[in-house]
């Protein structure tokens, strides 16, 4: 399977499971369990939006596509600065 059609099946399949909305993608990777999708989910709007709270997710598919696990890694400001922005 390709990694785009990889990618949509994890933004889907997370969205479906935890109700949220996915932002973008921030990385994917191929390794010994699978295909390992980091993606950024919105988990509550605010005003203004730099104050929006994103989850940050690690999404693992099989090779089909298939989620086996989720995990998410931290919350954050939409605003807020990365270690990688510097």
């Amino acid at each position: 399977m390709k990694v785009g059609k990889l990618v949509e099946s994890a933004k889907s399949q997370l969205a479906d499971l935890t109700g949220l909305k996915p932002v973008t993608v921030t990385g994917a990777f191929q390794d010994g369990q699978g295909w390992h999708i980091e993606l950024d989910m919105l988990e509550m709007t605010r005003i203004p939006t730099s104050t929006d709270v994103l989850g940050d997710y690690e999404v693992l598919l099989d090779d089909d596509g298939n989620m086996v696990k989720f995990d998410r890694k931290r919350t954050r400001l939409r605003g807020d600065r990365t270690e990688t922005e510097e």
